[in-house]
C-alpha cells in the first residue's frame, strides 16, 4: 500500500475537512501580500475575519502555513508547498473564466475600463453617457489609475494607456499620438507676457515636477535651464494643470490635458510625443461587449476636435 508524504495528506485532511475555495483564496492572497491588513484590502475584507478565517484553514489542516516575522507573514516549507498548488488551481480557474467569457457573443453585460485621470475627467463621461444611450445593456465600470491592472485576472477588460508601446501580453492598438505643449493662465500673461517658443522663455516662472514625473526629457529640460523659476512642484498632471491656471506659471502638459481656462503657447518638440492605446486581454477579443466597447472609445477619440485640433495625430 503507498504510504502518503506529509504533503498528501495534508491534502487528505483538507478535503475531509471540505473546505472551499474561499479559504485558499484568502491564503493565497496573504501568502502574496506577506501583510494582513493589505490582504484584507485587496479581498474586501475586515483584517479581523482575514485573521480568523486563516487561523481556522490552518487549525482545520493541522498544521502552520505562517510564521509571522517583524509584523510579515511569511511562508512556512508547508505552506510554500500549498502556494504552489494553489497557484495551478488559480491558473486553471484564470483560464477557464477567460475561456468562457471569451466566448460571449452578447451585446450586453459589465465591461470594466481602465484609463488614466485626465481622460477619465475629461473625455470618458460625455462618451460613456453616449455609449450607454446606444447600448444600454452595456455596464460600465470606470477604474481612475495610471497604474497598469491585471487583465489576465480581469481586475479590467479594457484599458487606455499611455505609453511609447504597450505591454506585450495585450492586444489593441494605437489611437493616436499627443504633444506637449507650454501652457498658461490669462492672468499670468498679464503679468510677465506669453512666450512664442523655448527660446522666450527666459524670466519666466514654471511649474515644476516630482516624482516620477522628474525622469520626463521635458522636465529634465526645463530645471536645467538656469533663466527660468520654479517655486511650485508636483507630482501630478491633473495638479499641474489647475496649478497653472491659478496662476502660479507656465505648466509643460500633453495635449489632452488643455482646458478652458489655459492658453497653449507652443509646442516642446524636445518633449516628445505621447502614445494613446486602447488594449484588452487576447483571450477576450471575442466578447462582442468588449469589441463594442473598444470600436466606440476608439473612433471617439480619433476623431475628438479638442485633442486634433491642438496637432495631435
Amino acid at each position: 500500500m503507498h504510504e502518503m508524504s506529509d504533503f498528501e495528506l495534508l491534502f487528505f485532511k483538507f478535503e475531509m475537512a471540505q473546505m472551499d475555495w474561499n479559504d485558499l483564496k484568502i491564503f493565497h492572497t496573504v501568502a502574496e501580500q506577506r501583510n494582513l491588513t493589505t490582504a484584507a484590502d485587496v479581498l474586501g475584507m475586515s483584517h479581523t475575519t482575514v485573521f480568523r478565517r486563516l487561523k481556522v484553514f490552518e487549525s482545520s489542516i493541522g498544521s502552520r502555513l505562517f510564521d509571522r516575522i517583524q509584523g510579515r507573514y511569511e511562508l512556512t516549507e508547508t505552506g510554500l508547498r500549498l502556494l504552489g498548488k494553489v497557484r495551478i488551481m488559480s491558473g486553471i480557474a484564470e483560464d477557464a473564466a477567460r475561456e468562457i467569457v471569451g466566448d460571449d457573443r452578447t451585446p450586453g453585460g459589465d465591461v470594466i475600463v481602465t484609463a488614466p485621470s485626465s481622460f477619465a475627467q475629461h473625455f470618458l463621461p460625455s462618451y460613456l453617457l453616449e455609449l450607454s444611450t446606444l447600448y444600454p445593456d452595456i455596464a460600465v465600470t470606470l477604474l481612475v489609475t495610471n497604474d497598469e491592472l491585471n487583465m489576465s485576472t480581469r481586475q479590467a477588460d479594457v484599458a487606455l494607456r499611455v505609453a511609447k508601446s504597450p505591454p506585450d501580453h495585450l492586444v489593441g492598438r494605437k489611437l493616436m499620438s499627443i504633444r506637449w505643449g507650454m501652457y498658461g493662465a490669462p492672468s499670468y500673461f498679464e503679468r510677465l507676457g506669453k512666450p512664442e517658443s523655448s527660446q522666450d522663455l527666459a524670466g519666466h516662472t514654471f511649474i515644476g515636477a516630482s516624482g516620477r514625473l522628474t525622469t520626463l526629457e521635458g522636465y529634465t529640460w526645463l530645471e536645467r535651464q538656469n533663466d527660468l523659476l520654479s517655486r511650485t512642484h508636483t507630482d501630478d498632471l491633473s495638479t499641474m494643470s489647475s496649478l497653472a491656471a491659478a496662476g502660479h506659471g507656465l505648466a509643460l502638459l500633453p495635449d489632452d490635458l488643455s482646458r478652458d481656462d489655459l492658453e497653449r503657447c507652443f509646442t516642446l518638440e524636445l518633449a516628445g510625443k505621447n502614445s494613446l492605446w486602447i488594449l484588452t486581454h487576447p483571450d477576450l477579443r471575442r466578447v462582442e461587449r468588449i469589441n463594442i466597447v473598444m470600436r466606440f472609445l476608439g473612433e471617439k477619440f480619433k476623431t475628438e476636435p479638442r485633442l486634433h485640433q491642438r496637432g495631435c495625430d
